[in-house]
């Protein structure tokens, strides 16, 4: 499975204007589908019960008035045009920042760091240099370096905005469908509404989650044409409003009538702003949706097409609520379908459930990566990702989630069944998510681009006093809906924060435990014990030291493998590794001993491999650095602790054509010759018809005799097959421990790693080629 990697996209977006306006289209499809929904529910929920629409229309002019500059301040002046600048590498959302923050602080989560990891060109692409010794950004950085309760503050903060980002997920969906079906109450009459409304929800939800292991892919060129229609025709019917009922409704969006709303309404106005919150609900889809196009098309998309819509539509309904003060059917109140001439409601309400639909879907999908992102710097339990899409990077699906995901969104809408209690509900989730890309972004300010510490000051403080106003108004609601997302993120903070501990307390305990090398040298080259054939790949999170498993295993069985690769599969602060730089590859001990290290290096977007295909990179990168004739420790046995000084970054078999290729081939009677150019290293067993593995490499430079022969082990080990030797833990507080940690390790973790999928899960390793070492971790 070749997955396309964001850097690689990143150089087409730049091609042309004519791929730039592709990307703008198919942005309006996935980023902002959530976004352009907001007119179904943001006038009705405002106007739920805390302010009351009166006849001098102070109170509707004043909440357009907000609606306006709300969107202007935050989706396209904040967003657009400053936290879009703040991208990694070409990717963005919460954890974006997070790692941009990382890599400029050292102040790495990730236990298993190494500085080969930041040679990584993607590491280094933001020529990252330290502050000035007398700047305070030199001084904010050494502070966080130095205390790692600033660190977990650091961390803390990006998970917070990680479970609201979930929570959204769970109400998003809810929300605008339940807003997009409630206009059927004016079709088919008050009576018989209420039996409809939440059923009809609940299926069109039961599809939306049934549906998302197929992915978006074979649907996703129906997404853009499905929301352009839709903010078409909200627009059309805004000019149509303005135009019939109040053409000097644009007189309210000045500042002048939220004072005069404010002034009037006091706190009911106050309260009311949780209300006009939803107008920026998918905001955030902007720069979380990054890697999928560029900085420019998304820009040229929301500014040209999405916000001047969104304005047309507010101002056709505030021009239709202008004139029409007794609603008929009072059950519905100030909704979106009110303003909608009566013959054009049908048509409207069925793209609205494919625009609410849409919005879902794109929502779901962000659920979905940051999970991954979250899994990927050991914050959340490994779970079963399926990449849908062999070609469109970021097209996962998560089986456990998603079915989580459903229920949850379910339980809402029939316990809720009203958009006011989903609206403070889906409100609260959007704006701390909103506070903490303020928070974080302030620090990118300083410590990354290297600006002003009054900049980013000014920053915080201009937008964070607007995020702060409507995340107050939205917080005094907790007992009418906001409980639900504080609810929910704390669920998934918890198990965050224990498998995060876990993780790190089992990692501590590995590190301590590791077997010194010069134990292993001491064992001479067969190891002490029968080598047979076949490659043993030992399964570890530590990039330096053999493991404890190691030792215990080869003292409980009397043969191991003629071929010994310690494999480390680990994550880097970085959305993208390049195939070149994927694996890093070293001997432990002298040549003859055949024991290799394997790093395999994958940023927290990229997609893993599968076995077989992972097999066969694996074999060929340790090969190819054999050809290359780079030692990694030396026989006399230094400190493996620096190790990684002794090994080579190699790349993936597609990067190195002129490199060792492996071939598979049935036909062992066929004489094989080589070229002029290259030449073939074949396993000398040919006596029964089975698949057969030969290395394929350069003819010229000319490898020596001790090369050879090492290569041609490696190729009969790969020939006899690979298992995979996991080491099961049982991870137990030890004696003396707080009844925080035991709680926290003895129950917590434990329920986790047993319901989580094995470490070594996402290279679909074959159960037959798994052979687990149980150990006991007393952490």
């Amino acid at each position: 499975m070749d997955l396309e990697t964001g850097v690689n996209q990143n150089r087409v977006k730049k091609e042309s204007w004519k791929t730039i306006l592709t990307l703008a289209y198919q942005s309006l499809g996935v980023v902002y589908g959530d976004l352009s929904t907001s007119p179904l529910y943001v006038y009705k929920s405002t106007f739920a019960e805390d302010i009351t629409h009166s006849e001098s229309n102070e109170e509707i002019y004043g909440v357009l008035s907000f609606v306006f500059w709300t969107l202007t301040l935050v989706p396209l002046l904040k967003y657009v045009f400053i936290v879009l600048k703040a991208d990694d590498n070409g990717e963005g959302g919460t954890f974006a920042l997070y790692s941009l923050l990382c890599r400029h602080a050292k102040v790495n989560s990730l236990p298993s760091c190494q500085l080969a990891d930041e040679d990584l060109s993607s590491y280094k692409k933001d020529n990252i240099i330290s502050p000035a010794p007398t700047t305070f950004g030199a001084t904010l950085k050494s502070t966080l370096e130095r205390h790692r309760v600033l660190q977990r503050f650091l961390l803390v903060l990006a998970l917070i905005g990680a479970c609201m980002v979930i929570g959204d997920g769970i109400l998003t969906p809810a929300l605008s469908v339940f807003s997009a079906v409630s206009g059927i109450e004016l079709a088919i009459g008050k009576e018989h509404h209420k039996y409809v409304e939440v059923p009809l929800t609940c299926v069109i939800l039961i599809a939306l989650f049934a549906l998302q292991h197929y992915g978006t892919h074979r649907v996703g060129f129906l997404f853009a044409p499905v929301v352009i229609t839709w903010l078409m025709c909200i627009s059309a019917i805004g000019v149509y409003n303005i135009i019939t009922w109040d053409r000097h409704v644009y007189r309210a969006l000045s500042p002048y009538y939220m004072y005069k709303f404010l002034k009037k309404t006091q706190r009911g106005g106050w309260m009311s702003l949780g209300g006009i919150l939803l107008c920026i609900t998918g905001s955030e889809a902007m720069f979380a949706d990054l890697g999928h196009f560029s900085q420019l098309s998304i820009q040229i998309a929301f500014t040209f097409m999405v916000y001047p819509s969104l304005i047309l539509a507010y101002m056709g309904q505030a021009a239709y609520l202008s004139q029409h003060h007794i609603i008929e059917s009072e059950s519905y109140g100030i909704g979106f379908y009110v303003s909608v001439p009566e013959i054009l409601r049908l048509p409207v309400l069925v793209i609205a459930i494919l625009a609410a639909v849409v919005g879902s879907q794109a929502i779901i999908t962000g659920t979905f990566s940051i999970i991954k992102q979250c899994s990927s710097l050991g914050c959340f339990p490994r779970v079963k990702i399926v990449n849908t899409s062999s070609k469109i990077h970021g097209q996962i699906y998560i089986p456990e989630i998603n079915w989580t995901l459903m229920l949850l969104c379910l339980a809402v809408t029939i316990g809720f069944r009203d958009t006011k209690r989903m609206g403070n509900a889906s409100g609260l989730a959007v704006i701390t998510v909103m506070l903490v890309t303020t928070c974080l972004m302030s620090l990118v300010i300083v410590l990354c681009w290297r600006k002003s510490v009054l900049l980013a000051l000014c920053f915080v403080i201009f937008f964070g006093t607007i995020e702060a106003l409507y995340f107050s108004a939205s917080l005094i609601k907790f007992l009418e809906g906001a409980w639900v997302p504080i609810v929910m993120a704390f669920a998934f903070m918890i198990v965050m924060c224990i498998w995060h501990y876990g993780s790190l307390k089992k990692y501590e305990f590995d590190v301590q435990n590791k077997v010194s090398v010069e134990w292993l040298l001491g064992l001479g080259p067969s190891l002490g014990i029968v080598r047979v054939r076949g490659i043993g790949l030992i399964h570890t999170e530590l990039v330096s030291g053999i493991p404890a498993i190691f030792s215990h295993f080869v003292t409980n069985l009397p043969a191991f493998h003629q071929v010994l690769v310690f494999l480390c599969v680990k994550s880097v602060p970085v959305p993208h590794v390049k195939h070149e730089e994927r694996f890093l590859v070293g001997h432990i001990g002298p040549r003859e001993y055949r024991i290799y290290r394997c790093i395999v290096r994958y940023g927290y977007r990229d997609a893993h491999k599968d076995d077989s295909e992972f097999e066969n990179d694996l074999v060929c990168s340790i090969a190819e650095f054999i050809r290359t004739g780079k030692m990694g420790l030396n026989v006399n046995g230094e400190d493996l602790r620096k190790d990684f000084e002794d090994l080579t970054v190699v790349g993936t078999p597609s990067t190195h054509l002129s490199g060792v290729q492996l071939r598979e081939d049935e036909d062992v009677s066929a004489e094989l010759v080589g070229t002029s150019e290259r030449k073939e290293i074949l396993s000398p067993r040919v006596t029964k018809p089975k698949k057969r593995v030969r290395f394929v490499i350069p003819e010229s430079p000319k490898i020596d005799r001790g090369a050879q022969e090492e290569l041609r082990e490696l190729m009969e080990a790969r020939e006899a097959g690979i298992a995979y030797i996991l080491g099961h833990s049982y991870v137990r507080a030890k004696q003396g421990s707080s009844l925080f940690k035991k709680i926290a390790i003895n129950f917590g973790y434990d329920f986790l790693r047993r319901n989580s999928r094995p470490p070594i899960y996402t290279l679909s390793v074959p159960h037959a080629s798994t052979l687990e070492v149980g150990m006991v971790y007393n952490v």
